[in-house]
């Protein structure tokens, strides 16, 4: 018996060692963890428990018979972050390049269907060289295996993908499934053709970090949430960002406990707004004043930063915010910030997150560029994200709410819940100027008269009240109490409860 012991710990051993301590010395050099040591860092401390740790490809073409490393290149299997439990597949790059084998996918579904089965988040590490060449068509089966279960967990349980290496050509698609990708800098990237192939077929020069590297993706193409320094850096925020989602589409988010005093009030927020409306401020001071322990974890933070977008907690649990950010571009909504917004906006409702949403929008970004672009389609998928919310939604008006933008931004007409204002908001169809040059265009040879005309203007509605008159806005609020105000609204919408008509699915104008 003891032999056998024995020999199953070698077997082991040699499982542990993935390609070679040679293979791993040069992981290494190049800043990059590997497999294992991703995955002990990610879950909490003897947690990990391995599925297939001694499963080998079946290839026998080109010679591969003579090495057949137990694992396949791909590490799998369940553990905790905190106490919960997630499931996790980590590529390792140093077993034939981490390259996609019919055996390594079928590690990678087994755990993605164990994880829809029994409710639980999926974080897989992506580094990989790709398909398995040697292989041929069963290995972009198996990518297709693997990507008809990220469609299938969509909205059921949460999926976040790390790429910490290559990922190019059809194992891009994958993560970009995924509801979160996270990117290493210099040492990850993601794009479908790499740089020889672009070279060839167009002539251009570029280099892979340009490509589809991690400040290319966290900027550019938003296709990645975040680009972290280093892997550590990418897996402590993994664990932080984790730690505010619901395990599955069926469960609350998270309550944590806090220790923040629910009635704080923050005096500093009377003088937020500046008294010139065009002088810009930072949305980023209210949002980390309304949170517990200012605690506020962002994503998508440099791209399409006119919006911003994120996790707080209020009274312990999870809240998503969609807050316009005066700082860039005046808070305009334009193509990317709908975009971003809209997706972030559908995640939050797919998993029972409420929704608060901080106002202050001049309207849409005007130019040929935007209406070229489509700015009609990409801003109504951020209209079509809100309307389409069942979750509780609390909707809060800084300072101007102007023309569709107005409505766009969770209004009491796409079935806002609380809809409050400060005193200093402004809700009107354009601003006071434009509005007058409209409608008294006879006068524009006279400037004392339209200055008259833009003063009344204001006076009637550059503020809250009419809006405050009909029912748009429920209250009109004290900036300082805004984080009590804000809090007591959602601990009231705990228990609500809202169905959309049946459909087999909605049409969002993609």
């Amino acid at each position: 018996m003891q032999d056998i012991l024995e020999a199953l710990e070698a077997r082991r051993d040699t499982a542990r060692q993935g390609g070679g301590e040679a293979r791993i010395a040069a992981q290494h050099a190049k800043g990059k963890l590997t497999a294992r040591e991703r995955i002990e860092l990610l879950l909490d401390e003897g947690s990990f428990e391995e599925f297939d740790m001694f499963v080998a490809h079946r290839c026998t073409d080109f010679g591969m018979e003579e090495s057949r490393p137990p694992g396949d290149g791909v590490v799998t299997g369940w553990g905790t972050v905190n106490g919960r439990m997630i499931y996790v597949f980590s590529q390792d790059f140093t077993v034939f390049g981490g390259s996609l084998s019919e055996t390594h996918a079928q590690k990678i579904c087994k755990i993605m269907d164990m994880a829809m089965r029994n409710g639980a988040p999926v974080v897989g590490i992506n580094d990989s060289g790709g398909a398995r060449i040697q292989e041929g068509v069963a290995s972009l089966g198996g990518y297709a295996e693997v990507f008809q279960r990220n469609v299938l967990a969509s909205g059921v349980v949460p999926q976040i993908s790390l790429i910490m290496g290559p990922c190019a050509g059809g194992a891009v698609y994958s993560p970009a499934m995924t509801d979160f990708i996270f990117m290493v800098k210099d040492s990850s990237y993601m794009f479908v053709t790499g740089p020889d192939v672009v070279k060839t077929v167009t002539g251009e020069v570029v280099t892979a970090e340009e490509l589809g590297g991690a400040t290319t993706h966290s900027r550019k193409s938003s296709v990645a949430d975040a680009a972290f320094e280093n892997d550590v850096e990418a897996i402590a925020e993994t664990r932080r960002l984790i730690d505010f989602l619901p395990l599955n589409n069926r469960e609350k988010p998270p309550r944590r406990p806090f220790f923040d005093d629910v009635a704080r009030e923050e005096p500093s927020l009377d003088s937020l707004v500046p008294a010139n409306p065009n002088q810009p401020y930072d949305m980023h001071e209210l949002v980390r004043k309304l949170a517990d322990e200012g605690d506020f974890f962002e994503i998508q933070a440099e791209f399409a930063r006119n919006i911003l977008t994120g996790f707080i907690r209020l009274e312990g649990s999870t809240v998503g915010v969609v807050a316009n950010q005066p700082m860039v571009l005046a808070g305009c909504l334009d193509i990317d910030s709908a975009r971003k917004a809209a997706r972030f906006v559908r995640f939050c409702d797919a998993f029972e997150i409420p929704i608060l949403t901080l106002v202050d929008v001049p309207g849409f970004l005007p130019g040929t560029g935007q209406e070229l672009g489509g700015v009609i389609k990409h801003g109504a998928k951020l209209l079509f994200a809100y309307g389409e919310a069942t979750v509780p939604k609390v909707t809060l008006i800084t300072r101007k709410a102007y023309g569709g933008a107005y409505d766009v931004m969770a209004s009491k007409h796409l079935r806002g819940d609380f809809n409050y204002a400060w005193p200093t908001a402004e809700i009107a169809v354009m601003g006071a100027r434009g509005a007058t040059e409209i409608l008294y265009r006879s006068e524009l040879g006279e400037p004392e008269k339209i200055a008259a005309r833009t003063k009344d203007y204001e006076d009637r509605f550059a503020n809250p009240f009419i809006a405050a008159e009909r029912g748009f806005i429920d209250e009109v609020i004290m900036p300082h109490s805004t984080r009590r105000r804000v809090a007591r609204a959602f601990a009231s919408l705990r228990g609500k409860s809202l169905q959309n008509p049946w459909k087999k699915h909605d049409n969002i104008p993609l």
